[in-house]
């Protein structure tokens, strides 16, 4: 039997350990609290600012308003709420009104246009460039350092000044901005973009072919060898200048194929590829103009990695596009078709078996005057300006 003071001993030990658990659970609820009330107050500080930038204004500067990435622009900032267009510049047209050079914009309520050397950019926050290539690397030199960029030409796509000049036939006169410049397939590098200041925003026809093909070949389930991509675009893609090889009998009532080999956004193309795999990748390009105003299909022909079926493929990319907004997997079986992504911002993309053992057939539609390059564009710079990124951009597909 234990002695009473044996006993006592074992009570007040007893009673001093639990009164230091008491102390440490005490002192660990203060500090759990403590940790909830910052990591509340750190949510709530975020869901204002967030709420905050919805009602932000921001002043846009439209450079080449007179094309038709630039008129499609301003077609998609007329419901944004937080973009107001305050320049716009088109040489040719300078005096003139919007509306005057674009009907369909008639009801807009914008300033007059503007030569470019007498723009005013201390009136804007951020610029979208929709001028040919060659100009906008030296007006995008001139402008102040505190605007952010958007640039829909293809003068900061190339990250190789050198194949700039082998593939556009000049040299690269802003080649400091080219190693700032973030190449803006969205999807693909939201990160970088969120905090970048220029954006090379990309072509029509890269758009289409890197967004089925990057995944894969970065999950090794195709070969970077023997891929064929057959392309077709509507005549806007062509521009609004007028050419010859654009007159509607020249056009009409057939398939134009045309930069055959020597298309200037093979090298876009394989850029993209080539990072994905790490190595360099050569691809067989064939663009055609089709008797229609606006729309793209890529059709790619690729070679499975061993043990890979369509359906690792199709698995693939459904997973890696099931929470994007505008990058849509269709069911099986049912075919991508451009009159269903027509004035939206959507990719409709699917894969398919080929009759040859160990192939695939991967078919991409786009509107390519909206996710090939003024929708896109919209969407680059709403990240960039730490809105939403669909701020503007939610327009149903225009059908039929």
């Amino acid at each position: 039997m234990c002695s009473l003071s044996s006993f006592n001993s074992f009570c007040t030990r007893s009673c001093f350990l639990e009164c230091q658990d008491e102390i440490k659970y005490s002192k660990a609820r203060k500090l759990c609290v403590r940790a909830s009330v910052v990591t509340s107050i750190q949510q709530s500080l975020q869901i204002e600012e967030l709420q905050a930038r919805k009602f932000e204004k921001f002043r846009v500067g439209v450079l080449g308003a007179s094309g038709y990435t630039g008129s499609e622009i301003i077609r998609l900032l007329a419901n944004h709420p937080n973009f107001q267009i305050t320049m716009m510049t088109a040489d040719r047209k300078a005096g003139q009104s919007i509306g005057s050079v674009f009907p369909h914009l008639v009801k807009q309520d914008l300033p007059d246009l503007v030569a470019v050397k007498d723009a005013d950019f201390s009136d804007v926050d951020a610029v979208f460039c929709c001028l040919p290539h060659g100009t906008t690397q030296e007006i995008i030199k001139g402008l102040p350092s505190s605007l952010k960029i958007v640039d829909l030409s293809a003068d900061f796509r190339l990250q190789d000044v050198g194949e700039y000049e082998e593939w556009y036939g000049q040299p690269h006169v802003a080649q400091e901005l080219q190693k700032e410049a973030v190449y803006g397939l969205t999807e693909l590098s939201r990160s970088e973009i969120e905090n970048a200041r220029l954006i090379a925003n990309p072509g029509c026809y890269p758009t289409s072919i890197q967004l089925p093909l990057v995944p894969l070949i970065k999950a090794n389930l195709i070969e970077v060898k023997n891929i064929i991509i057959d392309s077709k675009s509507g005549v806007s893609g062509a521009g609004r200048g007028a050419k010859e090889a654009n007159l509607y009998t020249e056009i009409a009532e057939g398939i134009h194929s045309y930069g055959v080999t020597r298309h200037r956004h093979v090298p876009e193309i394989e850029q993209g590829l080539s990072e994905a795999a790490k190595s360099k990748v050569t691809v067989s390009f064939t663009p055609h103009l089709m008797p229609m105003s606006r729309g793209m299909q890529s059709t790619i022909y690729v070679e499975m990695a061993h043990g890979v079926s369509t359906d690792d493929l199709y698995q693939h990319l459904s997973n890696f596009y099931e929470k994007e907004e505008f990058v849509i997997m269709l069911k099986k079986n049912e075919v991508p078709h451009t009159r269903h992504v027509r004035g939206s911002n959507y990719c409709l993309m699917n894969v398919f078996p080929d009759r040859i053992p160990g192939r695939a057939i991967i078919i991409s539609v786009i509107d390519n005057l909206v996710k090939g390059a003024s929708g896109q564009a919209l969407q680059n710079l709403n990240l960039m300006m730490g809105i939403p990124e669909n701020t503007g951009l939610l327009t149903v597909p225009l059908f039929p």
